[in-house]
């Protein structure tokens, strides 16, 4: 079942095309400053480096911080596959009775719930007669600092 929201076009496919952006060979410490010794660059595909399956591929927009204890946060753009099986303690895009969330997949002992990344927010436990349908696995987020 796909809702009307995502035959509007929330999701946008990721087109296949390539997009180089230079990669420097020295990784970048985020605690003390080393001098580099070797600024050498390549180039890297970041269409190859984020998404596997292009044709099963889609960005969405976060909104809302209760993905915020696994590093997702409102404005970040996710990468989402339609292809990969989800499996335990994945990220995912769920449709919950026609309204999309993110969260993590917890599956164990017959148990299946949707668990926030956030203390504030309680467990989804699927009810009785209510419709949760696991749409993607999250596989990469996409967060902006600043606008150029």
């Amino acid at each position: 079942m796909q809702s009307n929201r995502l035959l509007a076009g929330l999701p946008v496919p990721i087109s296949p095309g390539d997009i180089l952006l230079p990669l420097a060979a020295s990784t970048v410490r985020a605690g003390f400053p080393s001098p580099a010794a070797d600024f050498a660059i390549t180039r890297i595909n970041i269409g190859e480096e984020l998404v596997q399956h292009p044709l099963c591929t889609f960005f969405l927009r976060v909104t809302g911080d209760s993905m915020e204890g696994a590093g997702i946060f409102d404005g970040d753009l996710l990468v989402v596959d339609k292809y990969l099986k989800p499996e335990h303690g994945d990220i995912v895009i769920a449709e919950l009775d026609g309204e999309f969330t993110c969260k993590r997949l917890h599956m164990r002992a017959g148990q299946f719930m949707l668990r926030p990344e956030n203390p504030t927010y309680p467990d989804i436990r699927p009810k009785d007669g209510q419709t949760i349908e696991i749409w993607g696995v999250v596989t990469s987020s996409v967060r902006r600092f600043r606008r150029a």
